[in-house]
């Protein structure tokens, strides 16, 4: 069984990061771009307070002519200074902006790409919506880490070290005292920094709640009108936001009090320091420009804390977020083509034989009930294989095996002699063709839908298989014929027109393997004779494993399984098996009335 991605939560915040070094890894160039421009703006912002010492105790001194000759110098060495930390924030903020988009868009991408190659296993325990949540919520977090904050906290840390050095440049006495205040402030950080990382995984997991929820109900929304349970799921939906809320708000307040506490403290130990410093300058044993130098570059490791301690938070949350990012693109799943695939055997004219020898399986989510039991069955190429039974009796869950969406605990399938698990995943499944129970439509036009059996299939291949399938004529009355949206999961198209666009989808697809799994079953008595029809031409060169509740729909199969309970209970034509009166002449009885 695929686990479920784990929420470890004993992991450093900061560890937790290092997920997002593959995808910065590409950006090499572009990273280092970024880091010129921040340490040219960080030299520009450290050379602002000196400048403005050398401005006051040299332009404004007591010497009157060494104020006329320096006063212009200095102003315009300021203006150059400012110019140059102008141009070099927008370099820094332009290059670390374009890196959070880039990696942002390829975390995404591979997140996505990895969850559609998980098996059917990996969805029984994962909900979409929390899938989508990961992919839209928790990306935008990343985007702003990388793109905003690893940034600022690069450009905070450089000054502060910067300010630090030139706070004991100015003044050994009043840096070592500040510096002694100022690390009371790091033990709330810290703490409270551990708090704000799990308020912010628990709000996200409550977002992603919210979403999964939302998402499965408007996907039933007809259901959920037909019985009236509109204000029901509302309430649902609205309690369910509540707990995001509220846990939201949780996580606010811890960062809230982060902040005031970290802002008195640091403040708090600036006005200590800047009090004793004035003492100084009236003492003598300061000038003015060295209390000036000394408040400003206070104010700059002031702000890098301040801002230190305000991307600490942001880094908080991204961590988690990268932390639920990391854990869908380290699940892996327990389906995978082998590392040496073997090839299949030219492609006879009259399809593939397939053979399962003492297939057991049980769903991952239902361990202890076997949905298959040594199920053993020869099927010729060729032939047409009908295969009824009540329901649960496995029927589907054979044709799930042999699409490889799941392998069996014992036994093996094989296609053409070959095991289907030395196969390629791709290779199998290009030789089946499936139209399942649950006809599948999606947000494109009639002929996007039917091509999807084979991308490369011209205009004239895809009308083709939609007369084959009965699906042309109304699809020609659709007001764009071939090019109408469909709308989503075919919301503007009948049960019927939906499974005969299915139908042309697998026709095109020309498998030798075809699995139809009530092919007809929401079809009117025309469109399922017209359909009929269509499938028996279809037939025609292929093998071909039928599921029917109908059995008018069977009656011609060169060969009818019964299933009961995952086990093969008889097997035969039409005839022979009514004739049997086992469980096959039973169902007879229930449809055609006699005995």
């Amino acid at each position: 069984m695929t686990p479920r991605p784990t929420r470890e939560q004993s992991k450093g915040s900061l560890a937790l990061l290092r997920g997002l070094t593959r995808f910065l890894r590409p950006y090499r160039v572009q990273i280092v771009l970024a880091g010129i421009a921040l340490l040219v703006a960080a030299a520009a912002t450290l050379a602002i307070p000196y400048a403005f010492r050398q401005m006051i105790d040299l332009g404004f001194g007591a010497n009157g002519i060494q104020s006329t000759t320096h006063i212009n110098t200095y102003f315009l060495a300021l203006f150059g200074v400012a110019s140059v930390l102008a141009i070099a924030t927008a370099a820094r903020f332009y290059a670390v902006s374009w890196l959070g988009e880039r990696v942002t868009a390829d975390v995404r991408s591979a997140v996505y790409a990895h969850v559609v190659t998980q098996s059917p296993e990996f969805f029984e325990t994962t909900q979409s919506g929390e899938v989508l949540s990961r992919l839209t919520t928790d990306t935008t977090l990343i985007q702003t880490l990388i793109g905003t904050s690893i940034s600022m906290a690069l450009r905070n840390a450089l000054l502060f070290a910067g300010g630090l050095v030139m706070l004991f440049v100015t003044s050994i006495k009043l840096s070592s005292i500040i510096i002694v205040m100022l690390a009371a402030v790091v033990l709330p950080i810290v703490l409270f920094g551990r708090r704000v990382r799990s308020l912010s995984r628990d709000s996200q997991d409550r977002v992603a709640d919210a979403s999964a929820l939302a998402g499965e109900i408007l996907n039933a929304m007809p259901t959920v009108q037909a019985y009236t349970h509109e204000s029901i799921e509302a309430q649902r939906f609205g309690h369910t936001v509540e707990n995001a809320f509220g846990t939201a708000v949780r996580r606010i307040r811890a960062r809230a009090l982060l902040t005031v506490i970290a802002i008195l403290l640091i403040f708090g130990a600036i006005v200590f320091v800047l009090w004793l410093g004035a003492h100084a300058v009236i003492d003598g044993s300061m000038s003015a420009g060295q209390l000036g130098q000394f408040i400003l570059y206070s104010a700059i490791v002031a702000g890098a804390v301040g801002a230190l301690s305000e991307v600490l938070g942001d880094a908080q949350r991204a961590a988690g977020a990268t932390e639920r990012l990391m854990e869908l693109l380290e699940v892996q799943s327990p389906i995978s083509s082998p590392a040496a695939p073997l090839k299949l055997p030219p492609r006879r004219a009259n399809g593939a034989a397939l053979t399962l020898d003492h297939v057991t399986f049980h769903y991952p989510s239902r361990p202890l009930t076997p949905a298959l039991s040594r199920l053993s069955v020869a099927i010729d190429a060729g032939e047409t294989v009908a295969i009824v039974g009540p329901s649960g009796a496995g029927k589907t869950t054979l044709f799930q095996l042999l699409l490889r969406f799941y392998d069996p605990q014992e036994g093996a399938i094989e296609l053409d002699g070959i095991d289907i698990r030395q196969l390629d995943l791709h290779t199998l499944r290009d030789t089946i063709g499936i139209v399942p129970q649950d006809t599948v439509i999606f947000s494109a036009n009639a002929m996007e839908n039917i091509r999807y059996g084979r991308p490369g299939a011209s205009d004239a291949e895809v009308i083709a298989a939609a007369k084959m399938a009965a699906a042309h004529e109304f699809i020609e009355r659709l007001p764009e014929g071939y090019r109408s949206f469909l709308g989503e999961r075919g919301v503007r198209l009948s049960g019927g027109q939906r499974q005969r666009i299915a139908i042309a989808r697998a026709l095109l697809k020309n498998p030798p393997l075809l699995l139809l799994d009530e092919a007809t079953s929401a079809l009117d008595a025309e469109s399922e004779r017209l359909v009929q029809g269509a499938l028996e031409a279809a037939m025609v060169g292929r093998t071909t494993l039928v599921i029917a509740h109908r059995l008018a729909t069977v009656q011609r199969a060169d060969r009818i399984i019964v299933m009961e309970h995952g086990r093969i209970v008889e097997s035969g034509t039409h005839a022979s098996l009514v004739a049997a009166g086992g469980l096959y002449a039973g169902l007879a009885a229930l449809q055609f009335g006699h005995a």
